[in-house]
């Protein structure tokens, strides 16, 4: 409880921050860069994925556990917010935005594109377990796609340079671990 308690706190601030700079300086937004753009752009595809990945655990058929079911709809929340946020910042850059459902998820390869996503195969082969096997399987598998968000976010952390997608960036870095640390709790008692 205190770790979701701490993971909402770091998100309302980052919200709070981005949404009163966004609204505050127009300016310093439209300062960004390469980086931050492509960031923002396979972060929103990234983010989607997590939340059908929550939605697979959600779904009363995969019979998950209640404890998945929370932090499934926790995750869910936390990228929701964040896609839309992100979104915001491609339309003040005048950037395209890019979302899973544009995406060949079939013909994609995305080991090579982006960290920790789930190809087509996986997730239909995660849909079809159930109970504590799908609750581990899933696990198994949020943790990667959590994993392979920190490293983007750590590297537009280093070379980014809009100060709101920062804040963002250590948000998803602090946030997501500490789900990491939860699902590796709960799968050491599963």
């Amino acid at each position: 409880m205190k770790l979701q308690k701490d993971l909402l706190a770091v998100i309302a601030v980052t919200t709070a921050v981005a949404i009163g700079g966004c609204s505050s300086t127009k300016e310093s937004n439209a300062l960004f860069n390469d980086a931050d753009a492509m960031f923002v752009q396979m972060m929103i595809p990234h983010h989607e994925q997590a939340v059908v990945l929550s939605e697979m655990a959600e779904n009363p058929t995969s019979g998950a556990g209640s404890a998945v079911i929370s932090l499934a709809a926790q995750i869910s929340s936390a990228q929701d917010s964040e896609i839309e946020l992100m979104k915001s910042f491609l339309t003040q850059w005048d950037v395209p935005v890019v979302g899973h459902e544009s995406m060949d998820h079939s013909s994609m390869d995305h080991g090579s594109k982006m960290k920790g996503m789930l190809s087509a195969e996986e997730l239909a082969k995660l849909s079809t377990l159930s109970g504590k096997v799908f609750d581990k399987e899933w696990m198994l598998a949020m943790i990667a796609h959590h994993e392979g968000a920190i490293e983007m976010a750590q590297t537009v952390e280093q070379s980014g340079k809009n100060l709101e997608l920062q804040t963002l960036a250590k948000a998803i870095i602090s946030g997501q671990q500490v789900e990491i640390d939860q699902m590796k709790s709960m799968l050491a008692n599963l």
